[in-house]
């Protein structure tokens, strides 16, 4: 595998904006000189990741983590330093030749998560073959046609069929995969002797991929529904598989919800596939299961705006009341509610009117949550009595209360008081009488009252707690900073006889760049952290990059740092040492010893007091 030089590499750096592929993963908003965001790494509601423009490089202050556009990639997506840099080449449409793409697509099997990620890539294969070029996937194929997907849409999924005759295991055991692999992968199920058989048969097959594109499990949909099977079947949980974090379709979906400023929210599958082949490429969908806290925070990272567009019918209208209580209150996204007509789903709606009807049913039937739940709080109720009317209006009136627009308000209280005939003088009183009770109540509880949160909420950051710097230490990392980015302060320290760090970290980074400046004429610190290639050093760069933000230094303070480094440190060090043994020698009773080493402790702490008023 040809290794792809520097200058290659130097190219697609400096075509590529790191804003512009990490904003494909995190909503980065404008905050003094840098952007901020959630940070993909670790969960959180108060943004500190930060992307600088200026030097190309990403930082959280809270969970540490830093680098390059890379690096972003490496971490984010798993995969290794030459699948990154062409994946930015891909981004950026930077040409690479095919020996630096060898392999690149290709997950990593020298580990076990890319041997796992190995095994379903090639049973996504196999059962996509089944599909589209055998006698035994004809039906199944026939099924998806008659859905209305195209075969280009069927490509682009790589939707697959698992035969009745059971074919994964003898297309493993001819390729002599790890049984214990072939065990962990929830590919199989195992029964009481150890042997292995297909988990999945007679269904059509759809790949659940990762948020790199890599295909991480599967949910399969019965051809012919008997009362003992599942409408569909997914992979157990693995050590790829979560089903509370994958979304379906998010790798794809990403760009389109970055472009369109929103995502919208199927119910199933084959929801989100119809959609897509219709136009609508902003569509992701939960894992058959409710929406989840994980998945909520997946999606506020990337945009401030959802769709919930779930099933007409009653379960579907369920899982929106459940998904809208969730977002609400999980999440400071700006929900919005798509009703179809005539209770269809999604795919039912596109199927029967066609694409174009579907992009505009799409925008014409966004409705609010309110108005959502005005509408789901009727099912089954008997409005023609006086005893459902007052029912339903006392569960309305808590909803309302909760609606902070005055003009929102009035309109929905307009609307009660028309439809029921009432004074709007009367819901205004009872409103009112529902916020005081309510307000009451959580004073009793010692409850905050809730605050409506603003649609677009300042940028407020989280710096990382760290231990308190030593007065060297600051002068290190002061001078560290100003010799890699000035090089007037690089030719003065360079020509100080016997400079050294104290600390090994900054003694090392100090020799790299020597080795740095021999080829390179300018300092970047998105170059300079490839070129040093230590983890722990990397972030130690970063973190300087991304906490000091002076922007010039003068000769005096230059010297001020190099005095604290090359004298006051050492006299420190010798000062403490001899404190302690001075503390060992009080205690053996050694008064000789004592003596002497009081006497040279003064003359110590003479010479640090005059080095200061140098």
């Amino acid at each position: 595998m040809a290794k792809i030089p520097e200058d290659v590499i130097e190219t697609v750096r400096t075509a590529t904006n790191i804003a512009d592929v990490v904003g494909q993963y995190v909503q980065l908003k404008k905050s003094g000189k840098n952007l901020f965001g959630l940070c993909p790494f670790h969960e959180e509601r108060t943004p500190s990741f930060s992307v600088s423009e200026d030097k190309q490089i990403f930082h959280c202050f809270s969970c540490g983590r830093g680098g390059n556009v890379f690096k972003f990639l490496m971490e984010l997506e798993h995969v290794s330093f030459r699948e990154a840099v062409v994946k930015v080449a891909d981004f950026s449409h930077v040409d690479l030749d095919t020996e630096y793409r060898e392999e690149a697509n290709a997950p990593a099997v020298d580990s076990k998560t890319g041997q796992l990620i190995d095994l379903h890539e090639q049973a996504a294969k196999l059962y996509h073959h089944i599909l589209v070029n055998t006698e035994m996937g004809q039906p199944a194929l026939d099924y998806l046609h008659q859905r209305g997907l195209t075969d280009a849409t069927i490509e682009q999924y790589q939707l697959g069929f698992a035969p009745g005759q059971r074919l994964l295991k003898p297309f493993f055991d001819q390729r002599q995969a790890d049984y214990q692999l072939l065990r962990q992968s929830g590919l199989f199920i195992e029964n009481t002797q150890g042997e292995l058989r297909d988990r999945f048969t007679e269904r059509v097959m759809f790949p659940l991929r990762n948020a790199s594109g890599h295909v991480a499990a599967f949910s399969g949909r019965v051809l012919k529904k008997t009362e003992d099977q599942p409408k569909y079947l997914n992979s157990p949980e693995t050590a790829l598989f979560t089903k509370s974090r994958l979304l379906f379709n998010f790798d794809l979906a990403r760009p389109a919800i970055r472009q369109a400023g929103e995502v919208t929210l199927f119910e199933g599958y084959m929801d989100v596939i119809s959609a897509a082949q219709a136009g609508v490429l902003n569509g992701i969908a939960s894992m058959g299961t409710s929406l989840t806290t994980e998945q909520i925070y997946a999606i506020e990272r990337t945009t401030d705006k959802i769709n919930v567009c779930y099933d007409g019918d009653t379960p579907g209208q369920r899982a929106t009341q459940r998904a809208i209580g969730l977002l609400q209150q999980h999440s400071h996204l700006q929900v919005s509610v798509i009703q179809l007509p005539e209770g269809q789903d999604p795919d039912e709606y596109r199927c029967a009117h066609g694409d174009e009807a579907f992009q505009q049913v799409m925008q014409s039937a966004k409705e609010t949550p309110i108005r959502f739940q005005l509408r789901y709080l009727r099912r089954d109720r008997a409005l023609d009595t006086d005893s459902e009317r007052l029912a339903y209006l006392n569960d309305v009136m808590p909803l309302l209360a909760q609606v902070s627009e005055p003009v929102a308000l009035d309109l929905y209280l307009n609307q009660l008081a028309n439809e029921f005939q009432l004074d709007k003088s009367a819901l205004v009183a009872q409103l009112k009488q529902v916020r005081q009770s309510t307000a009451a109540q959580q004073e009793r509880q010692h409850v905050p009252a809730p605050t409506p949160v603003p649609l677009t909420a300042p940028v407020e950051t989280v710096h990382q707690q760290r231990r308190p710097l030593t007065r060297l230490e600051r002068a290190e990392r002061q001078l560290l900073y100003w010799l890699l980015h000035d090089r007037n302060v690089w030719a003065k320290v360079t020509q100080v006889p016997d400079f050294c760090f104290v600390h090994d970290d900054y003694q090392v980074i100090y020799t790299l760049a020597q080795g740095y400046f021999q080829t390179h004429q300018a300092y970047q610190s998105a170059q300079f952290t490839d070129f040093i290639q230590e983890e722990r050093l990397q972030q130690l760069v970063i973190e300087l990059e991304s906490t000091i933000s002076l922007t010039a230094v003068t000769p005096q303070e230059i010297d001020d740092y190099l005095k604290v480094i090359m004298d006051e440190a050492p006299l420190d060090a010798q000062l403490r040492a001899k404190k302690r043994a001075l503390t060992e020698a009080s205690r053996l009773g050694d008064a000789a010893q004592q003596r002497q080493l009081v006497i040279e402790i003064v003359q110590l702490e003479q010479q640090r007091q005059a080095n200061k008023q140098v």
